[in-house]
């Protein structure tokens, strides 16, 4: 069996990429909310200045997981945080070293920039999720809880 091979994504990497992105909506309940194209996915993260970093899992020219992330430019501490938007590893591969392999280019990525972090959130529920997050070393967040403003309550405090 091939290593498992990892780097940032190109354009022929686009339609693998867009399909493992629906397979997490599907997996996290969003899909139906779900709107990232193929053509998104190049004006924004394959762009001169890309708001979003792609990194893939892949053997032969089979994707098998992605991290996307982006990067606060700075916070109280002057120092940029790595925000892992999405971990996504194909069903078949999993607990095979693929969310592993996708996690030291992100901490790569965060080491490049000298960012002394990099945060993200878990699906409550998805407790292979958090036993993975955990064996890396990282830890839930005590002081901090997540919050969010969904559309209408945003319509609402603009009235």
């Amino acid at each position: 069996m091939a290593t498992i091979e990892t780097r940032e994504f190109t354009k022929k990497d686009v339609p693998q990429v867009l399909e493992l992105m629906k397979g997490l909506a599907v997996f996290e309940g969003y899909i139906d909310d779900f709107k990232v194209t193929q053509s998104d996915l190049i004006k924004h993260g394959l762009c001169k200045n890309p708001i979003f970093k792609v990194f893939v899992a892949y053997k032969q020219a089979t994707i098998l997981g992605i991290a996307v992330t982006y990067t606060i430019p700075w916070t109280y501490a002057l120092c940029p945080t790595v925000v892992l938007k999405e971990l996504y590893v194909s069903n078949h591969v999993r607990a095979q070293g693929v969310g592993k392999a996708l996690m030291k280019n992100v901490a790569k990525q965060a080491k490049s920039i000298n960012a002394p972090r990099i945060q993200w959130t878990v699906l409550s529920i998805n407790e292979k999720a958090k036993k993975f997050y955990h064996d890396l070393g990282a830890t839930t967040d005590g002081k901090w809880l997540a919050f969010a403003l969904n559309k209408q309550s945003i319509s609402k405090l603009i009235q």
